[in-house]
């Protein structure tokens, strides 16, 4: 069968959360009919997650579990299952549908008008937020923002939204150019949209906060600027602009 849509979940120690999760999704894609496969890459977990999905797959030819080689990061998981995948659009989403699955159709319809990505954005309709961070969140979020587009020139109003989606090209262009793993690749993805000439359509989604996300506002925040530095000096040492000649090489 072919597949029109490729849903990829980034897993982290989620056994506890991931069954309703995975639940949601799969009544989505019947009630749309979608002709789409269900993708998470197990980062290395140490609790259940993989054998949940195991047990899921069993049931349901859809799903599929793919392994990172031990605890990577979130970006290294986002790669893994893009490159895995098999869908003419795919889409990110985290394991806690912070973005309600059925928000999709927004990136999916964006892409099917000619974007090459889509991402779903918290800032761009703030009334859509049904549960908003803390204000120290929001105001590191804003803080991360103005630096980016300083030190990248990326004029988005929310980069870190975990709700992404690439056309086909557009991911076998971007995913194998990228660098970073953790939780600054969201970033890059971006950066390298840019450097390989994309159209990049920044979409409003309903979206809540999860109180047990993992991401912790000042170590992992510093993490990410270190991220954004490492992205500019690839840059500046031609890394970039290789891939996109070796891109559109391959293209033309």
């Amino acid at each position: 069968m072919t597949v029109s849509y490729s849903i990829i979940i980034p897993a982290f120690n989620e056994g506890r959360r991931l069954g309703s999760t995975l639940d949601q999704v799969i009544a989505f894609i019947a009630q749309q009919q979608w002709r789409a496969e269900l993708i998470v890459v197990n980062d290395g977990s140490t609790d259940n997650t993989a054998e949940l999905v195991r047990q899921y797959s069993q049931r349901n030819p859809l799903i599929r579990l793919v392994e990172n080689p031990g605890n990577r990061g979130k970006g290294f998981s986002v790669r893994n299952g893009m490159l895995n995948a098999h869908g003419d659009v795919l889409l990110f989403t985290d394991a806690d549908l912070s973005s309600p699955i059925a928000e999709a159709p927004k990136l999916f319809d964006a892409i099917e008008a000619g974007a090459d990505i889509a991402i779903g954005s918290r800032w761009l309709d703030p009334s859509l937020q049904t549960h908003r961070q803390s204000v120290l969140r929001q105001a590191l979020g804003r803080g991360y923002n103005l630096l980016m587009r300083a030190i990248l020139g990326l004029n988005f109003k929310d980069t870190q939204c975990g709700f992404k989606a690439f056309s086909r090209n557009a991911a076998k262009l971007i995913f194998p150019a990228q660098h970073i793993e953790h939780w600054g690749f969201d970033s890059e993805l971006l950066f390298l949209a840019r450097r390989f000439g994309l159209k990049v359509k920044e979409i409003p989604v309903r979206w809540g906060h999860d109180a047990g996300t993992r991401i912790h506002p000042f170590r992992d925040g510093v993490q990410m600027f270190v991220e954004m530095l490492t992205i500019r000096w690839i840059d500046l040492r031609g890394e970039y602009r290789v891939a996109a000649r070796q891109a559109a090489k391959l293209s033309s």
